[in-house]
């Protein structure tokens, strides 16, 4: 009899179609709901003019530290549901340099930036400071559960203006390049006390700026893949391997650029690293070479447009990939009820509730201010508040609460990754 389950086992996965075959070793049993926390960009708290020793009236990295608090407080290994956390990018905000060797060595020129003030120098606080405080901030999760953080654009050290792109009337900043991620690697490389020796941190490129993580809810496990601000193809081959040593397992992506907040692929973004180096790939290149040809990637969460979006695109075997966009470095209200209107974030982040183990499966997607400790539904004011600012003043407040807690469908999940015993699969 035991020999006759065995064949009869074998026959049938190998009557199933070659993704669902793959994918049938990701779940041993029931998943339960679980969280996993997406932290958007936190440039706005960490950055040293926001500080009380620079005249800020209070300190708003301690906007940043509540919120990993509570991320840890709130981790499964402390009695919570949120079973991983993924960091979308812009951890600072500061460059600690004009251009990186790497570049110089290529060839690259430069000359000054012009517009924001955080791209017109060098800062000597982003070393001493922002990327310091940062670590301090990772520290409050890093025993308590699996985590990512990808390299954003502010995270590169270097940001300059490219000589033969100068700003022009109709295109104030010219056309800028990044390079240098020695800042990032001091904070989150592979060899970091975050990371080595971490049986859930798989691998890593770049020395950690492209990272992948394994993570389990229940008796079911998940593969996350993190990628640096405009992966390069060689972001996209490494990620490509590490999806073939894990075929089939339900799969994130994070990395910070991509969605804008008409939840097409961000092409307006400056820098755009693509356009002027052709290592780099901007969002809808990362769509095309790796995120579309790939049928275990079902969700792809990004930031650095203020605001956010959500919308569903289809990948080469026909399938839903959903896409999430969400940042909220521009909300201001903290700074306003100081007596100050500069943008100090609020304490919003996003979290993601899965629940795999019914008939339908889904991700309800609620926002949530470690400040306020309220969730966006629950602030009258919040369109009032914060739609306006994030330039979607157009819509009413019900639409604009709507981008924030909604329900994400996932009607394809059990079909291509197996369902839960008594679960139909449609």
């Amino acid at each position: 009899m035991r020999i006759y389950k065995v064949i009869l086992a074998l026959l049938l996965a190998a009557a199933l179609p070659a993704t669902a075959a793959q994918a049938e070793g990701y779940r041993q049993g029931h998943c339960g709901e679980f969280t996993v926390a997406m932290i958007p960009d936190t440039q706005s708290y960490v950055d040293y003019r926001h500080q009380a020793w620079s005249g800020f009236p209070f300190d708003a990295i301690e906007q940043f530290y509540a919120q990993m608090w509570w991320v840890a407080t709130n981790a499964r290994s402390s009695g919570g549901d949120i079973v991983f956390a993924t960091h979308v990018g812009d951890v600072w905000q500061h460059y600690s340099e004009w251009m990186d060797p790497a570049h110089a060595a290529r060839g690259f020129k430069w000359m000054p930036n012009g517009g924001s003030e955080t791209a017109m120098s060098p800062k000597v606080q982003t070393r001493a400071f922002e990327i310091p405080a940062a670590v301090q901030a990772f520290k409050l999760i890093a025993d308590k559960l699996p985590f990512s953080v990808v390299a954003g654009n502010h995270d590169y050290d270097a940001l300059w203006t490219d000589p033969a792109h100068p700003p022009r009337p109709e295109r104030k900043v010219g056309v800028r390049h990044l390079g240098g991620l020695t800042g990032f690697q001091s904070a989150f490389s592979n060899t970091s006390s975050f990371f080595a020796g971490r049986s859930w941190y798989v691998d890593s490129r770049d020395g950690g700026p492209d990272s992948a993580q394994v993570f389990t809810a229940g008796q079911c496990h998940f593969l996350h893949i993190g990628l640096q601000y405009h992966a390069p193809d060689a972001s996209l081959n490494w990620a490509t391997a590490v999806i073939a040593r894990y075929p089939g397992v339900p799969t994130i992506v994070t990395t910070h650029d991509y969605l804008g907040r008409d939840g097409k692929r961000n092409m307006t973004s400056n820098p755009l690293n693509s356009a002027l180096d052709p290592l780099d790939n901007d969002p809808e290149k990362i769509w095309e070479k790796f995120l579309s040809a790939h049928d275990q990637i079902f969700l792809v969460l990004s930031g650095h447009v203020s605001g956010q979006s959500f919308s569903i695109d289809t990948n080469r075997a026909g399938n839903p990939v959903y896409q999430i966009m969400a940042d909220y470095q521009e909300r201001n209200r903290t700074a306003i009820d100081a007596g100050v209107d500069g943008p100090t974030g609020d304490g919003w982040l996003r979290l993601l509730k899965f629940r795999l183990d019914t008939a339908h499966p889904k991700i309800e997607v609620r926002t949530y201010s470690t400040h306020y400790g309220k969730f966006a539904a629950e602030i009258p004011e919040y369109g009032a508040w914060y739609k306006a600012r994030e330039k979607q003043g157009h819509l009413s407040d019900e639409d604009f609460l709507r981008r924030d807690e909604f329900t994400i469908d996932l009607r394809d999940f059990h079909r291509r990754f197996g369902a839960p015993v008594g679960a139909s699969v449609r």
